[in-house]
């Protein structure tokens, strides 16, 4: 799992790419999401594009990130999903749950910052 981090105005875009699993990328992904908490950043925005494998432990990282963020009265969605991934969050109900968005750009104006 390699995760990147850029920063569009107020928004923290966390790019994911590689596989988001059990002792592969769901610690990372926490330590990650915490650390931008503690920072006081509120906006936080996972790039799931490039996900290549999701399984119950990913899935145990996004609703814990998004649990941590939304109880510092933070936001945070979700872009670029795949198909496989946009299934999997369906078929949990986890879908109803996040905000999940197609582009960037919407994404991002989703928060509703300046760019």
């Amino acid at each position: 799992m390699q995760i990147t981090e850029r920063q569009v105005g107020d928004v923290a875009i966390i790019d994911l790419n590689g596989r988001l699993v059990l002792g592969e990328g769901d610690d990372l992904v926490r330590d990650k999401v915490n650390s931008l908490v503690q920072q006081e950043r509120k906006n936080i925005l996972l790039n799931l594009s490039q996900l290549s494998y999701m399984d119950s432990a990913g899935l145990g990282a996004l609703v814990s990130c998004y649990t941590t963020v939304t109880r510092r009265g933070g936001s945070l969605k979700l872009l670029g999903l795949t198909k496989r991934v946009s299934d999997l969050l369906a078929i949990t109900k986890l879908l109803t749950v996040f905000d999940s968005y197609d582009t960037e750009k919407d994404a991002i104006a989703s928060f509703h910052v300046r760019v």
